[in-house]
């Protein structure tokens, strides 16, 4: 009984189009065909992307000024600069890793050896006008995404480096 309206369900479900499979490692693909597209999302803007408190998939200015505020005074809790070390617990948790740029070098402006507010946030307001490629005033969650080309299998590309000969 069981076994008969398992197959009446299978044989009732619509087919479902599936993506053509990549060809097997070491096969090229069909000649003229498009690179394979890479999306990622740098550690930068996973950070950007926690600073939507609406949830809405874009965050508003007022929501990014926000979220580099809170992301500083989670680590600071009322210092008004950090170290280098606390910088880099403030990249492991708003970055997802101690390493993830930007580097504490590169948002200490005067070299103080100290990362003040006013320091994040300018290095920030970069990143807002980087990302925000519509000029919109806002970051659609798509704006986050970087799209980069890969070489196919065997090719050069804009992304393949050359390994070492031994």
């Amino acid at each position: 009984m069981i076994a008969a309206l398992t197959l009446a369900l299978a044989a009732a479900s619509p087919v479902q189009d599936r993506p053509a499979a990549p060809p097997p490692p070491g096969q090229q693909p069909p000649a003229g065909a498009e690179p394979i597209p890479l999306m990622i999302a740098e550690p930068v803007a996973m950070a950007i992307a926690a600073f939507d408190t609406d949830r809405d998939g874009i965050v508003s200015r007022a929501e990014f000024d926000a979220g580099v505020v809170h992301s500083f005074d989670t680590i600071a809790k009322g210092q008004s600069s950090i170290g280098y070390i606390q910088f880099g617990d403030w990249a492991d948790r708003w970055l997802g890793n101690r390493n993830a740029l930007p580097s504490p070098f590169e948002v200490d402006r005067d070299g103080d050896n100290r990362i003040t507010l006013t320091e994040l946030q300018a290095r920030f307001d970069l990143f807002f006008t980087r990302f925000d490629r519509d000029n919109d005033g806002a970051i659609q969650r798509s704006e986050l995404l970087t799209i980069r080309a890969t070489a196919r299998p065997g090719e050069e590309g804009p992304n393949r480096r050359e390994r070492p000969r031994r």
